[in-house]
């Protein structure tokens, strides 16, 4: 049945992809996989090691750990054949061969969508070029709030500021393939509004992605009991936004679902090894990035884990978006193209 919040319409987006001949393909891709049952969206975690210190993540600082080769990750992309491959981590610009990683991945105007997930801290100008020019399609930029607060959450100082300036600098060229992502939890969802507009203003977009207790057990960041009547009231607001700028990912769709996350303290029925995994910096296979596991093969993966999973507790971006049924899928594929 469909909430107040899906009801709303919604405005028609321009084309993220700046090629439509490579947004059907892509498409093409996303129904054969869902037919096949492949995963949509792959996560590469390349490196647990992290240069933050992230209130809401239990990774931060260095990490021993065996590091596949970029050729690896690639004949497991090519074997899989997801939409999006996402290089995250930890934060992936550690990998020197970072570029080496990218290219593996990349074919001209084909899948994959190459996607980086990045706190920004090595992200400078020239980084960004380079990356682009080796094959990546987005970068995918963690910020948690509208100014310096940003710093004190993931434990950089400067942070924020190193972000403003670095996407400001990127005007010039006229190439900003950037996305932010927002963890949303109980002491940041009132700056959505805030966080929404500033995007609007440095011409990108920002992508939501509710909170989960999984890696540090801290429930205090679940938004809970009078203050989710407030974020559905904000939800409708940032759709009304969504309604007039190219700037808001989330779908009332997703909102709802976030809602309902939040309300129930979990979403049931995941669907990881099917819809999306991970693979781990040693080239293994996990559930995701919470849930680390060494299965040596995806099909390992579905029959030792996969088919009796019951976990429930996240509703992160990937899942909520690789999760979604096929009419809902080709709904948000037209309104991209």
């Amino acid at each position: 049945m469909e909430t107040q919040i899906e009801r709303r319409p919604e405005a028609r987006r321009r084309a993220f992809l700046k090629s439509p001949g490579r947004s059907l393909l892509l498409g093409g891709r996303g129904l054969k996989n869902y037919l096949l049952n492949k995963p949509l969206a792959i996560s590469f975690e390349i490196t647990h090691a992290c240069n933050a210190n992230c209130r809401h993540c239990h990774l931060g600082g260095p990490f021993e750990e065996n590091r596949a080769t970029a050729r690896d990750y690639g004949r497991i992309c090519r074997e899989l054949k997801p939409v999006i491959a996402q290089l995250s981590g930890g934060e992936p610009l550690l990998r020197r061969d970072l570029d080496d990683i990218v290219r593996e991945f990349r074919v001209p105007n084909r899948p994959p969508y190459i996607v980086i997930t990045t706190n920004a801290a090595r992200l400078t100008a020239q980084r960004y070029a380079q990356l682009r020019q080796a094959g990546v399609d987005e970068f995918s930029i963690s910020l948690d709030y509208p100014d310096e607060r940003h710093d004190d959450f993931r434990g950089i100082p400067g942070l924020f500021g190193k972000i403003d300036g670095l996407i400001k600098g990127l005007s010039a060229s006229g190439d900003k393939a950037i996305t932010l992502c927002c963890v949303v939890q109980r002491h940041n969802f009132r700056d959505l509004p805030r966080l929404t507009e500033l995007a609007r203003r440095w011409g990108v977009r920002v992508n939501f992605s509710a909170y989960t207790p999984l890696r540090t057990h801290d429930l205090d960041y679940m938004i809970s009991g009078a203050e989710l009547e407030e974020f559905r009231e904000i939800a409708l607001r940032l759709l009304d936004f969504r309604k007039d700028h190219d700037t808001v990912f989330n779908t009332g769709y997703a909102f709802d679902n976030m809602i309902r996350y939040f309300e129930r303290g979990g979403f049931p029925r995941c669907r990881t090894g099917d819809r999306f995994c991970n693979v781990n910096p040693d080239g293994t296979f996990s559930p995701c990035g919470l849930i680390i596991t060494r299965h040596p093969t995806l099909r390992d993966l579905r029959d030792k884990f996969a088919r009796t999973n019951t976990c429930a507790f996240c509703l992160t971006s990937i899942r909520s978006n690789c999760e979604k049924p096929l009419w809902r899928s080709a709904r948000d594929m037209v309104e991209s193209l």
